[in-house]
């Protein structure tokens, strides 16, 4: 315990100001001294050891993950305002929780962190922040978290929270404070460093409070000099580190046999809610801790509306389910889609056209070989559905590749894919121009919905087909994380029979 105290007051000695030196080191002691114990805002080892390992600050991410990606995004923070002749080299960078939402008095919606903020600290509570500055060299960072208040009256309801003596050790942050100390903390940095770049989103900020905070620090300051981290911090996100694909991979194990669960149990006649409802109970079973979004859950004609969400139609024999759904597991996303008959046999429209989309997707899924961008992943699933379904002789022969294109996007006006992660379409300040590199997880998701407006022969009208996979770019090539969920026609029939035996 010397040799403990010895060291935090090393890391003490370096603080933005002497003036929180002395609670700073007890803090950190007293954490030490009851971290074996003592009950925190969010899961840890010693609490939840079903959940987390040791030094896991989040399942399968240690906290000095958490301190790798805080000083990565120093060093890119630096990098860039020294490309841009930045007259200071002092910088602070602020990044807020999100606040509690509620439905209705004292009624809370159920809470999801600001992803951003997740990613830097692994702190799971709202109504915190933290504060990184930065010294004359980007390895002379300090990490300040800031916590909810002491209030036994609201952790008599809500549980307990983490509190600042036990944030540094649990964390890994340098120091810790309470959030009513934020206002006072800015102050004394600006004093102390009167001229600095202001990291901070003004545009996407996610708490009224301390977004108030912040603007009363920058009209006070001297320096106006400020620009958003957002763009830097998506850089970071994505690519994904060994855990972080672990646990995208367990993401769409869990919605894959979620999926399948529900293939199994649909028959004719079955409520788009009884679908919703039997997917999410099968994803938060085998551990999810909520669906990722709003599933479409899709029966006949209303496959060919692309975000339909109502999920409050009966699905009747011979027509097909379309059904968008992934979860999220200990704050990574999955996001899959199938298309199945809802009696087990596809018809031979149906067969038809599901046999293309799912042609189109294999190849684009070989086509991540070659690293391509996503929007030129978009492209080429334009022209090969134009060229396939112009085989199969249901649009005009035209020689043009434009003219392929555009029917094509017609019948599929959606992108072909997006970024995932933290967040379902994640990081979304990327551009999708770019070639998709090693450590990237990416969605592949080909459509074909033929309204009943189409030009295409009636019989095809009312059918709407998507098959939605998640692809992890190696540099061996693409690696379809969500390959537990059968999408071939023979393994998909086998599935939804309605004549299976197992079902009710």
């Amino acid at each position: 315990m010397l040799f403990l105290q010895s060291k935090l007051c090393s890391l003490c000695r370096s603080s933005l100001s002497r003036k929180y030196c002395s609670e700073v080191t007890q803090n950190k002691v007293k954490a030490c001294e009851s971290q074996n114990r003592k009950a925190l805002g969010q899961p840890a080892p010693h609490t939840h050891p079903h959940l987390l390992g040791e030094n896991e600050v989040t399942p399968l991410i240690k906290k000095e993950e958490y301190q790798s990606r805080r000083q990565k995004l120093v060093e890119t923070i630096v990098e860039h305002a020294n490309k841009q002749n930045c007259l200071s080299s002092d910088h602070v960078i602020i990044i807020p929780s999100t606040s509690k939402q509620y439905m209705s008095d004292k009624i809370p919606y159920v809470f999801r962190q600001n992803t951003d903020y997740l990613y830097l600290t692994g702190s799971q509570e709202p109504d915190t922040c933290v504060v990184i500055t930065t010294g004359q060299s980007p390895s002379d960072h300090k990490s300040t978290l800031f916590t909810r208040d002491k209030d036994d009256h609201a952790e008599l309801w809500d549980g307990p929270r983490t509190h600042p003596e036990d944030a540094p050790a649990f964390f890994g942050v340098d120091h810790s404070l309470p959030i009513s100390e934020l206002s006072k903390f800015l102050g004394s940095y600006r004093k102390t460093v009167p001229s600095s770049n202001l990291w901070y989103d003004f545009e996407g900020s996610s708490h009224k409070d301390i977004h108030r905070v912040v603007c009363d620090y920058i009209k006070d300051s001297s320096n106006k000099k400020f620009e958003s981290p957002r763009n830097f911090i998506h850089k970071l996100r994505l690519y994904k580190s060994t855990a972080e694909i672990a646990l995208m991979q367990k993401s769409c194990d869990i919605a894959s046999r979620a999926i399948v669960e529900t293939m199994s149990y649909s028959r004719p006649g079955i409520g788009e809610n009884q679908l919703f409802a039997k997917v999410d109970f099968e994803c938060r079973a085998r551990g999810a801790e909520f669906l990722a979004y709003p599933p479409v859950v899709a029966g006949g004609n209303r496959a060919t509306t692309i975000h339909y969400i109502n999920n409050n139609q009966l699905v009747y024999t011979n027509e097909m389910v379309l059904m968008d759904a992934g979860c999220e597991y200990h704050g990574y996303a999955s996001d899959i889609t199938r298309t199945w008959p809802v009696n087990g046999k596809f018809t031979d429209p149906q067969r038809e056209i599901y046999e293309i989309v799912l042609e189109v997707q294999r190849e684009l899924i070989a086509l991540c070989n070659q690293l391509p961008s996503l929007d030129a992943l978009f492209e080429c699933m334009c022209l090969l559905l134009g060229k396939k379904l112009q085989e199969a002789g249901l649009i005009k022969t035209q020689p043009s590749n434009t003219y392929l294109m555009k029917a094509a996007y017609k019948l599929c006006p959606h992108h072909v894919s997006h970024y995932l992660g933290m967040d379902v379409h994640d990081t979304p300040s990327i551009n999708r121009n770019i070639k998709i590199e090693p450590g990237m997880v990416i969605t592949v998701e080909p459509g074909i919905y033929v309204s009943e407006k189409s030009s295409l022969p009636k019989e095809y009208h009312g059918i709407g087909v998507r098959i939605e996979d998640d692809v992890l770019i190696t540099v061996n090539g693409p690696v379809v994380l969500s390959r537990k969920c059968p999408k071939e026609i023979d393994e998909i029939e086998e599935i939804a029979n309605c004549e299976n035996t197992t079902k009710s």
